[in-house]
């Protein structure tokens, strides 16, 4: 792997593009740096103890918000506008029809539709985001005039990642968005390993829980990579043709229907509904103290449905296998896949076109969807399991950001073999 990888930086166009993605990633960490004037730095570092939605924010913003810096709230917004897109091209027949056949310029309007919407979500958090601050002190400056400076700020900032994340994907090696996500992410690792390793040495953590951590984190990585690489190959035997004067034998080939299609979505979505009723009360309480019926629902929350807690962690494992099915049925269509195959002359052997086809294909992806579920239901549960158990509490081993790191890393190794493949190179992973 490292001769290929040796030989893949020797090709020009392979080692701009991997500079490029360098200077990127060094432009991130800059801005990381770049902090909102006027905060109080005590103030803030409460909140964040407070605030559980913040922390997750925060790991994927590689420590942007724990600085309070411009690009605080990373990437997110893109993210959810992403696939709140994804999901109206499904349910709307005006946006199916444009991403179908609209084309290029269909694909152009859906983008320029998701970034509208990215500042439409973006502007929205900085409010209420904005607002928690300067009801809890963070904010020396509390005029409007600052408040609205606060709120352009933030949007400012994660439009400019927007805009870096489309510049990598197209001048990069693989997806600009994905790739910010994972520097954003990677970031946070050596913190961890100083505090852990800190730890261990004051006697805190014992060297057997530690490396019991570590092979599990490493099982764990193992199975993700098969994961995401596995596929349930359908054979698909296609008719003899006939074009003009000439006769194109049938040949036989394979509909690959990935074992994960969620990927990391069902995750997210899964954790966004479980963080939202207390980050929601972190918004509407004054001065960072609950009143009222908040107080009796904030408390009850804090009591029983803590990250910790037995019915959290069950309410997660639901909420992640429901989310799997729901979206692993909004990407891959079997309707579409058993008409397209009936236009082009093509069938499965032994299953008639048509609804037996649809029928075929939604029993094998009901199959191997009920195995990614599972898998990523467990998988999302597991830190907190893993923690308390090995006592582990300076190491956030979270399940989402096990999947980003390892499906990015995964798709950009495929993207830099697919270029290599043009010039007769051997890829990275020999199959």
């Amino acid at each position: 792997m490292l001769n290929n990888l040796r030989a893949a930086l020797l090709v020009p166009e392979i080692r701009k593009r991997a500079g490029f993605v360098l200077f990127a990633f060094a432009w991130f960490i800059f801005m990381i740096h770049v902090q909102l004037p006027n905060v109080n730095e005590t103030a803030w570092q409460r909140v964040l103890q407070q605030g559980i939605f913040y922390n997750l924010l925060g790991f994927l913003s590689g420590g942007a918000l724990q600085r309070l810096s411009i690009i605080a709230m990373g990437i997110t917004p893109f993210i959810n506008a992403s696939i709140i897109m994804q999901l109206m091209t499904v349910v709307l027949p005006q946006l199916e029809e444009l991403a179908k056949k609209g084309g290029e310029e269909g694909r152009k309007k859906i983008s320029q539709y998701t970034r509208w919407l990215t500042i439409v979500l973006a502007s929205v958090q900085a409010t209420f985001m904005a607002n928690t601050m300067r009801s809890s002190g963070v904010f020396y400056d509390t005029s409007l005039q600052y408040f609205l400076f606060a709120v352009i700020a933030m949007v400012a900032g994660t439009l400019f990642l927007m805009w870096l994340g489309e510049q990598i994907s197209d001048r990069g090696i693989g997806n600009g968005v994905s790739l910010i996500i994972f520097i954003g992410i990677v970031l946070r690792y050596p913190t961890y390993v100083v505090q852990t390793y800190s730890t261990a040495a004051q006697g805190g953590l014992s060297l057997a829980n530690l490396v019991a951590y570590i092979g599990v984190a490493i099982i764990i990585i193992i199975s993700i990579v098969f994961l995401y690489q596995g596929q349930r190959r359908v054979p698909v035997q296609q008719a003899r043709r006939v074009v003009g004067r000439k006769m194109f034998a049938g040949r036989s080939t394979y509909i690959p229907l990935r074992l994960n299609n969620a990927g990391v979505i069902s995750i997210i979505f899964a954790i966004s509904i479980l963080l939202l009723p207390q980050q929601a009360l972190s918004w509407f309480n004054r001065g960072g103290t609950a009143h009222g019926p908040l107080a009796n629902v904030s408390n009850w929350l804090q009591a029983y449905f803590a990250p910790n807690t037995l019915l959290y962690n069950i309410v997660y494992f639901l909420l992640v296998v429901v989310f799997t099915f729901f979206y692993s049925s909004v990407v891959l269509n079997t309707r579409d896949v058993a008409d397209n195959l009936k236009k082009s002359g093509s069938f499965i052997p032994g299953i008639r076109p048509g609804q037996p086809t649809v029928d075929y294909l939604n029993k094998i992806l009901y199959r191997i969807t009920t195995a990614a579920a599972i898998y990523l239901g467990l998988l999302a549960v597991l830190p907190s399991v893993l923690q308390q158990g090995l006592s582990v509490t300076t190491f956030y081993l979270g399940s989402t950001s096990l999947l980003i790191v390892v499906g990015v890393a995964l798709d950009t190794i495929n993207q830099i073999e697919a270029r290599l493949a043009m010039r007769d190179y051997k890829g990275f992973i020999k199959r």
